[in-house]
Parts: C-alpha cells; structure tokens; sequence
C-alpha cells in the first residue's frame, strides 16, 4: 500500500490590539498631509481596534496532524503583534513607524516582517488587518507588481 499523499492546509489565528496614530508624511508638508489624510492627520492623533488574521500554511504532519502547534502560533503572535503594538502610539512608542507612515498598509508589512522572523521559514502566507469592519489590508510578502 502507498503512503498517503501529503496533505495541505492553511491555519489562521486571530489577535486583536488597541493603538493610536497619526497619519502623517515627513514628505509632505502640513497643507499637504492635511489634504491627503483629513481627520486621520489631526495632530492629536486617533485610535483604532484593530483586528489581525495571521495565515500560515504546510503540509499536515502525519503524527500530530497538525500544520503547525497552535499554541506556538499564539507566542509568536504575542511577541510579533501584541508585545510591539498593544496600547501603543505608533508613531511614538515603535521605533518603525518614526520613518514609515503607520497605515494599515505599513502595519500589516510590519506584522509580516515581525511574524517572518519567528515562523518556521515559508509557513507564513497571509496576514489580514482590520482597521475598522470597513478598512481592511491584506498582505502576503509581495514587495512589487511585476511588470507583465
């Protein structure tokens, strides 16, 4: 009888953080971050609930028929998304953001970038932030559109 076939599966898990921000450019100038980001550019800053799916994918193993252990998944998420960004200003408290603009865009990318250091190397497939139920960013590691 032949071995079974190895089996694919995805796995997410779900976190969610409280932070504050403020959408702002050094490239631009103050009339112009005011034009592009209205209210989310208010010097005073503003907060969200975010919500993070974290998908990481790879063969089931035949012994523990698992992907991966959830409770490793949830230390890694700990220390990738809760520890750095929890109750955080992220312009203020994450030394990140002190160069990037803390979009939900730039949020995700810095999830990934965090996560893809403690996840076993491409098991990582897909992380989805939600900034309210309406904004939501999905990232996969890609880090340009190739020209077809």
């Amino acid at each position: 009888m032949a071995p079974p076939a190895a089996r694919l599966a995805r796995v997410s898990r779900t976190v969610s953080f409280s932070a504050c921000h403020r959408l702002h450019s050094k490239s631009l100038s103050d009339e112009e971050n005011q034009k592009l980001f209205g209210k989310c550019n208010n010097p005073n800053g503003h907060g969200h609930n975010y919500k993070v799916i974290v998908t990481v994918r790879g063969e089931i193993d035949p012994v523990s028929g698992m992907v991966i252990n959830l409770t490793d998944l949830k230390e890694y998420m700990q220390e990738a998304i809760m520890e750095p960004l929890d109750h955080k200003n992220l312009d203020e408290d994450v030394p990140y953001f002190a160069e990037v603009v803390s979009t939900t865009e730039n949020v995700a990318v810095f999830i990934w970038e965090n996560l893809k250091k403690l996840l076993p190397v491409g098991t990582l497939y897909k992380v989805k932030v939600y900034e309210t139920d309406q904004n939501i960013v999905v990232y996969k590691g890609e880090e340009t559109i190739s020209e077809k």
